[in-house]
């Protein structure tokens, strides 16, 4: 049986797969994550998942099929990534606060040979907040290791009002697609118990 590898250490994926029932493995990616300025949203977060995946591909053998991805935010006209600091959560929370923002994940799944890279995209509608909503999210510390600085799945659900597309790609994972480029790569939802 094939290995599944996820190159990523944020703990939503882990969960997500999970959630599904899929065995894997997990091996973080040292690869570099900076993008040319200018690089829409949606190459960055495919550029970098590929990156990933090739890094990964390169430190580990056998028969294995690695999935990597990488999740960014894009809201007027800015890429966001995990902010840097508490004013720059505030920042990205005030630009995406009453208005409509995009999330973008950049999947890549491979075996070493065979690459499939492709990017999701679902947009969220952001109730607009108040200031000290802004400060009490920031102080719970939930912001500072999610793209755009909120997770969907926690405190953050009651900012969003509505979304189009893929819950599951907020959280980071657009596990519908995934799955069926994994079933291209010999790991199906029902063959891995």
């Amino acid at each position: 049986m094939k290995r599944l590898i996820l190159a990523s250490k944020s703990p939503r994926r882990d969960e997500i797969l999970d959630l599904v029932g899929l065995t894997h493995e997990v091996a973080v990616s040292d690869a570099d994550e900076t993008v040319p300025e200018g690089t829409p949203a949606c190459d960055a977060a495919a550029i970098n998942s590929r990156r990933k995946a090739e890094a990964v591909a390169a430190a580990t053998e056998g028969e294995r099929v690695i999935l990597a991805a990488d999740t960014v935010v894009e809201a007027d006209g800015e890429t966001f990534g995990k902010p840097k600091d508490v004013n720059d959560a505030r920042r990205m929370l005030r630009i995406m606060s009453g208005g409509e923002h995009k999330v973008h994940t950049g999947i890549t799944v491979t075996d070493g040979e065979r690459y499939v890279t492709e990017t999701v995209t679902t947009i969220v509608v952001m109730r607009r907040l108040s200031d000290g909503e802004i400060e009490g999210y920031i102080a719970s510390g939930e912001p500072f290791d999610k793209a755009g600085a909120y997770g969907i799945q926690g405190i953050a659900a009651a900012f969003v009002e509505s979304l189009e597309g893929d819950y599951f790609n907020v959280m980071g994972l657009p596990i519908c697609r995934v799955c069926e480029i994994l079933d291209g790569f010999g790991i199906g939802l029902f063959d891995r118990k």
